[in-house]
């Protein structure tokens, strides 16, 4: 072996070697973060609420919803009744569980029918699609409660037929743990006072 392939293969075998020191280097930090989670007593990985509350006036009736998290579908049911649940039930959980930490994304297309009535009742011949989406990031050992909320946005002076649209609030506690089963069903649960609350709100059209 001449001396210019002794340096070449010498070049090639330290950058080899330095590959492996980098991917011991991560195996070492994935295996600390194992080591952590179990001597913390915990299971690991993160928490996730995600409810829907209808807010619309009687001025619309919700005929379909569908939620999508992460791609997966979570909820979608569709009914055309005047007295269907999904247009007289108030709050709907959607995802209730372990969840991943790190980015995630959830997708909401609601269904609309006008139900209109007075001078507002041109309203019953229209129907409504409202789509929105929503990301988040929520972090090891947390539990994010999402309030996915159906509100009419504007004023006095804005149309109706504009008016329906989404908006997000999230809050977020320590802690991968449900909260206290005493608590009636349906009853949002106090923000601890180390508790991180955000809004965002997305809008739809007809």
């Amino acid at each position: 072996m001449d001396g210019s392939t002794y340096v070449v293969r010498l070049r090639d075998l330290e950058q080899h070697i330095d590959e492996l020191k980098e991917q011991i280097r991560r195996s070492h930090t994935r295996l600390s973060l194992l080591s952590d989670t179990i001597l913390s007593g915990g299971a690991g990985g993160a928490r996730a609420e995600i409810t829907f509350r209808n807010d619309l006036s009687s001025a619309f009736r919700l005929t379909g919803a569908l939620f999508v998290l992460d791609g997966a579908v979570q909820y979608n049911k569709q009914d055309e009744a005047d007295d269907s649940p999904l247009a007289n039930q108030k709050d709907i959980p959607i995802f209730i569980g372990s969840i991943p930490p790190g980015d995630h994304t959830v997708q909401i297309v609601l269904q609309l029918r006008g139900n209109g009535y007075g001078v507002f009742s041109y309203l019953k011949g229209y129907k409504f699609k409202v789509p929105s989406s929503h990301s988040f990031t929520i972090t090891e050992g947390k539990t994010l409660k999402l309030d996915v909320i159906a509100w009419e946005k504007g004023d006095v002076t804005t149309d109706l037929t504009d008016r329906p649209a989404i908006r997000f609030t999230e809050n977020v506690r320590s802690g991968t743990t449900a909260p206290d089963s005493a608590v009636p069903a349906g009853t949002p649960a106090p923000a601890p006072a180390s508790a991180n609350v955000g809004v965002s709100v997305g809008t739809g059209g007809k």
